[in-house]
């Protein structure tokens, strides 16, 4: 992470802030989270049900791998943040796609590159980024995600 001056924010916009490493999603951690969030269709949950559908097994529910943002952005080493930072919140998402299924036991990570900053108040910054999930050995990613991000300096 990047602590930078308040008077050079700009100049990261258009930037990558790295990736992170890959992540494995298996069986365990889909059920977990079809517990969780009480979402227990066949196709994440059933092997034997999810084998007679187009997938040919069990894939990840989409909330699951875009709830591993945060999870991923910890780990970009270019992540650019506001000097003096107090904290950060989750503002939101400009945009979602879903656009490729994660099979169980692939592998993903996240990279992402910042597309705007805006100063909404002295000291309170709203970083929009582009995140892109990959999945390892795919050409089409998971998903991509314009994430905003509110930093407090």
């Amino acid at each position: 992470m990047k602590a930078v001056d308040a008077a050079t924010l700009q100049e990261y916009v258009g930037k990558s802030m790295g990736e992170s490493e890959w992540f494995q999603i298996d069986q365990d951690r889909i059920n977990a989270f079809a517990d969780t969030t009480l979402d227990h269709q066949f196709i994440h949950v059933n092997p034997e049900m999810a084998k007679q559908t187009p997938f040919g097994g069990t894939i990840a529910h989409g909330f699951l791998t875009l709830s591993l943002l945060p999870y991923m952005q910890s780990q970009m080493a270019d992540l650019v943040v506001p000097a003096g930072l107090k904290m950060g919140m989750n503002y939101g998402f400009d945009k979602i796609r879903f656009l490729a299924p994660v099979k169980t036991g692939s592998r993903v990570r996240g990279v992402a590159t910042l597309k705007e900053i805006t100063e909404k108040n002295p000291g309170q910054y709203l970083f929009s980024a582009e995140y892109t999930i990959e999945i390892e050995g795919e050409s089409k990613p998971a998903l991509i995600a314009d994430w905003l991000v509110m930093y407090f300096a």
